[in-house]
């Protein structure tokens, strides 16, 4: 088995783009894969998101981890948040939610950051068992809470 993740860029926009509207499919969002094509292709233009792509056996796109940078202003300094991370259905339990996950872990050390956050849903218990063994912290000192501002 070979095994690789590398930075995606503007060109990968061909391999992110159903890869990004597979998994937003997976979080119970209806087919729009114009709109997925564009939210990437966005986030590829502006440099806003950091995303990486996973090869396995020679197939590029087998997942993708997308992480959003913001700040901490207690302690002035950056944090990202990763976001998104999907693995293919074929390429699942074959190590690259771990490869991406560990990938996103060097660029965060590497660019300075002082923390990584992620949130999943309560009952995907293959993403916490992965989060788990690879070491992340699960915290409850804080509620989170949203505000919907417009329909998406």
């Amino acid at each position: 088995m070979s095994l690789s993740v590398r930075r995606a860029g503007p060109g990968d926009l061909d391999l992110l783009a159903p890869l990004f509207e597979r998994y937003r499919c997976f979080y119970t969002r209806r087919e729009d894969a114009g709109r997925s094509r564009d939210f990437i292709a966005q986030r590829l233009q502006r440099g806003d998101s950091a995303l990486w792509l996973a090869n396995l056996d020679g197939r590029d796109g087998a997942g993708f981890v997308q992480l959003y940078p913001t700040f901490s202003s207690v302690r002035a300094a950056r944090v990202w948040v990763l976001n998104d991370l999907y693995v293919d259905a074929d390429a699942r339990r074959r190590g690259v939610a771990r490869a991406l996950l560990d990938a996103a872990v060097e660029f965060a050390r590497a660019d300075g950051a002082v923390r990584l956050e992620l949130e999943t849903d309560h009952d995907n218990r293959q993403a916490q068992a992965l989060y788990d063994a690879a070491g992340w912290q699960r915290y409850d000192g804080t509620q989170r809470y949203h505000l919907p501002l417009a329909a998406a």
